[in-house]
């Protein structure tokens, strides 16, 4: 398998994936790595740029450190405004990769506008169940620290159905996926609430414990 180059790597895990130390339980450096390693898989199948597919994925979600609700556009200027990026990329390819940034948002209004911004769009989404549903749980526990176990177990299935359900807002860009594959699963265990509610109380009971409550706003 090809691989981004060597140099540009040193500088994406020196300068821009550390900060994703600052985000949220459910947007780390686990989320991020694993949506790189997804890019990655999708580059042969596409023929797209493999130093841009990297770029891309690891600059999709620095626009969260300021509000949640524009991430996605304050993402792609993030990107847009780093001059580094230029020793590796003509300002075209910065054009494009900073539009991928932009369009990868799930709840995005219209298609991604290229090749690069339906790889970044479909790697984002970690559509293994049991992730999905840590995931959602993460989210609960870090933003509303004041809920409680009732309060989060309605805001998991609202987000379920919300997202994920057959009228849900997500959207995939790449037909045949594992993703596509993992989301009939997904739907299926969500029709099935007494099985759902057992796997909300047990991971719940296992992420409760890990993860820091505060109540600042």
């Amino acid at each position: 398998m090809e691989h981004p180059s060597l140099d540009l790597v040193a500088f994406v895990e020196t300068n821009v994936l550390p900060r994703y130390a600052a985000f949220d339980a459910a947007h780390n450096l686990s989320h991020v790595t694993g949506v790189i390693r997804r890019s990655l898989g999708l580059v042969r199948t596409t023929g797209a740029d493999i130093n841009m597919v990297y770029v891309i994925a690891a600059y999709h979600d620095l626009g969260l450190s300021g509000p949640r609700a524009i991430h996605h556009l304050t993402g792609g200027r993030i990107l847009a405004a780093d001059a580094r990026l230029k020793r590796w990329f003509s300002p075209e390819q910065i054009r494009v990769m900073s539009e991928a940034v932009e369009d990868h948002r799930a709840s995005a209004s219209h298609s991604p506008r290229s090749i690069y911004g339906k790889i970044v769009a479909e790697a984002d989404r970690e559509l293994e169940p049991s992730t999905v549903f840590t995931r959602i749980i993460l989210y609960g526990l870090d933003h509303y620290p004041e809920m409680d176990k009732e309060g989060h177990w309605h805001r998991f299935v609202e987000h379920l159905d919300n997202k994920y359900s057959a009228h849900g807002y997500i959207k995939l860009w790449i037909r045949g996926s594992e993703n596509e594959r993992n989301l009939m699963l997904v739907r299926k265990l969500a029709a099935d609430p007494k099985r759902l509610r057992l796997l909300f109380d047990e991971l719940y009971g296992r992420l409760v414990e890990k993860v820091p409550r505060h109540t600042d706003t």
